[in-house]
């Protein structure tokens, strides 16, 4: 087998996280090869107990965020504990992730403009709620109140009915994710001019990221975009249907896709139809449009659909639940889900590949505190 790729194989990672978005900003570090030390508090993660599932000790969400990692336990209230993680960062460490509640590293003195004295190489991530700034600075958060609070709640589910959360924790992965876009940049920074900085990120910030398209609607009408269900708003027809055995999704939202799909479902007059003339005409119609539509795709199955769909080069697809996502070939095809060394476990792997190769996690979870030595000893065990 290839060996994977590790572009990160010469960097340590001091992760003082816990939850979602810090941890996975540690993954995706530690897949990439990066040593990511992760410190717990006495009694772990909380996260080690959001379950059931458990898999192998602990919840299988945990599980997945915190492969290709090394456990510390470090009392932070402790003088003794605090010393030695100074010690271990300023001597080891080229990058600090932190989520701990707002206020909490200035209290113990591990904030980025303390440790960046002691060491000016050092690249430190604040992955906060609200941000470093604003009356709302030193509040805590979770991904469903940034998803409330950012206007993705406001957008999602049916007009007319109560406002849904996304599923996946997006605003928490999200956040992970700018973390290492902004780590990466500082890194390349400091290779030109040897010198670290502070980088801030935020639950509120990247919820706020997420609607950008359609503030960019509201800023340019004054209007604010509601509830689009399955739709998008702005884009006409690009939604779910219900089919006779399922749902399906039909992305006709281009010109010329629209005149396909009309030929499709038996109805070419629409092409001259000036209600539906061009894709503003067909917003401003969309629930005539739309309740056709509705009522022709429940004549017959997601698989006759697909098919003619296909075949005319309309984009859709069929909903598909978590275990047929997984079980399908096109995920097999890609090497998505993955073993991890030493375990029965399988999760999915990062969304890239390099040269052709997918990152793979390169250790099993940790169990609590299994290398605390490396804070007192430096020993990996």
């Amino acid at each position: 087998m290839t060996k994977p790729p590790t572009p990160f194989a010469d960097l340590v990672v001091v992760e003082l996280g816990h939850s979602v978005s810090a941890p996975f900003a540690g993954q995706i570090f530690g897949d990439l090869g990066a040593q990511v030390i992760k410190i717990e508090k006495r009694e772990g993660d909380d996260a080690r107990k959001w379950g059931p599932p458990f898999w192998e000790g602990a919840a299988a969400s945990f599980q997945t965020l915190n492969r290709s990692k090394r456990s510390v336990v470090c009392d932070l209230r402790s003088a003794r504990d605090r010393d030695a993680l100074l010690t271990l960062i300023v001597e080891r460490a080229d990058v600090v992730l932190q989520n701990l509640r707002p206020g909490q590293v200035e209290e113990l003195g591990l904030d980025g403009a303390t440790l960046l004295q002691r060491k000016p190489a050092l690249v430190y991530c604040n992955m906060g709620a609200f941000g470093r700034a604003g009356p709302l600075k030193d509040r805590p958060g979770y991904d469903p109140l940034m998803q409330a609070f950012g206007g993705v709640m406001a957008t999602t589910g049916e007009p007319g009915r109560p406002s849904v959360r996304v599923g996946p924790s997006i605003i928490d992965m999200g956040t992970g994710m700018w973390a290492v876009i902004g780590i990466l940049a500082a890194l390349r920074e400091r290779a030109a001019t040897g010198k670290g900085a502070v980088v801030d990120v935020s639950l509120y910030e990247t919820s706020t990221s997420w609607v950008s398209l359609l503030a960019s609607q509201y800023l340019a009408s004054g209007e604010s975009p509601g509830k689009q269900g399955s739709g998008a708003n702005g884009i006409v027809p690009y939604k779910a249907y219900a089919t006779r055995d399922g749902e399906l999704v039909v992305a006709a939202g281009s010109e010329g896709l629209f005149r396909k799909l009309a030929a499709v479902v038996g109805h070419p007059e629409w092409i001259a139809d000036p209600r539906f003339a061009d894709n503003p005409a067909r917003v401003r119609n969309q629930g005539e449009l739309y309740a056709m539509l509705d009522a022709i795709m429940l004549t017959a199955d997601t698989a006759h659909w697909a098919a003619q769909l296909e075949t005319a080069g309309i984009p859709c697809s069929p909903v598909q639940s978590i275990a047929q996502m997984v079980a399908h070939e096109q995920t097999a095809a890609l090497g998505l889900v993955q073993d991890v060394p030493g375990t029965a476990m399988r999760f999915l792997g990062l969304p890239l590949a390099i040269d052709g190769q997918r990152p793979r996690p390169s250790a099993r979870p940790p169990a609590l505190g299994e290398h605390t030595g490396i804070l007192f000893g430096h020993s990996e065990n």
